[in-house]
């Protein structure tokens, strides 16, 4: 029983002493994004047009026929439902509200963090990030601030495709390939949504950005001098982030809900 005790209190210890560390490491990074230098920034505006170009542009190819198969879902699924229930109301919250913000933070994880964690661990394990800090320059400034400004920024953008994609989507292929009863579901939609919700979605996006970026940049940068570890490093990360932002989903949700 002692033996029990001892390993959940341990568990607990390292848990909360991992979340202090990324929060410092965030902390960090955002410190460097309020600090304005004489030079680089013409740098750091290219690495941030790259970040997002890989991880916002060439992601819509997979976004959104993914927006479109959820959206066309839900709505047919909630045309059976239009007696019980207000379909605009129910389009919102399951649609903008939440599944948009986790599918689009999952389809980053899968594409762009762990890219991100593959980059800077090799970096790391073939000394190049060392060659950096002996040239003088900040690796976390010249690495880590771009792809956190760029992830940030590109799953804001794919979100709001997905909303558009999903509802305006959705509303269309099941108007085309079904004759389900939607009626006014578009208008149903304008009615029901409101500021509160926009809002939502957008602070879920910036955190899941800001939580995706910190923990991959964080493995990365401590990522063991052997390449054989880099795989495991790059697993780990990706579960971790899907677990953070499923936590910060659940907080956020449960601060606008209450």
């Amino acid at each position: 029983m002692d033996e029990t005790a001892g390993y959940i209190g341990r568990k607990t210890i390292t848990f909360f002493n991992r979340i202090l560390n990324l929060m410092a490491f965030g902390n960090r990074i955002l410190a460097l994004a309020f600090k304005r230098r004489k030079t680089g920034s013409a740098v750091d505006r290219w690495g941030i047009i790259e970040q997002i170009y890989f991880t916002a542009v060439q992601a819509l190819p997979v976004i959104i026929p993914i927006s479109l198969i959820i959206g066309s879902m839900m709505i047919l699924i909630f045309t059976k439902l239009a007696g019980q229930y207000d379909m605009g109301k129910m389009v919102i919250i399951l649609i903008v509200r939440e599944l948009g913000p986790i599918v689009t933070a999952l389809v980053v994880i899968l594409r762009s963090a762990t890219a991100v964690t593959i980059e800077i661990s090799y970096m790391n394990v073939f000394n190049e990030i060392e060659a950096i800090e002996m040239a003088g320059i900040d690796p976390v400034r010249l690495l880590g601030l771009p792809r956190l400004v760029g992830i940030t920024s590109a799953i804001l953008c794919l979100f709001i495709v997905f909303d558009l994609v999903a509802v305006i989507g959705g509303y269309l292929v099941i108007w085309i390939i079904t004759y389900a009863p939607m009626g006014n579901l578009l208008e149903q939609i304008g009615k029901a949504i409101t500021l509160s919700d926009i809002l939502v979605g957008i602070i879920k996006a910036l955190f899941f950005g800001f939580t995706i970026t910190v923990v991959c940049l964080y493995e990365g940068f401590n990522a063991q001098k052997q390449i054989t570890s880099v795989p495991q490093i790059t697993s780990s990360a990706a579960v971790e982030c899907f677990f953070y932002i499923l936590m910060v989903n659940i907080v956020i949700s449960a601060i606008f809900y209450i």
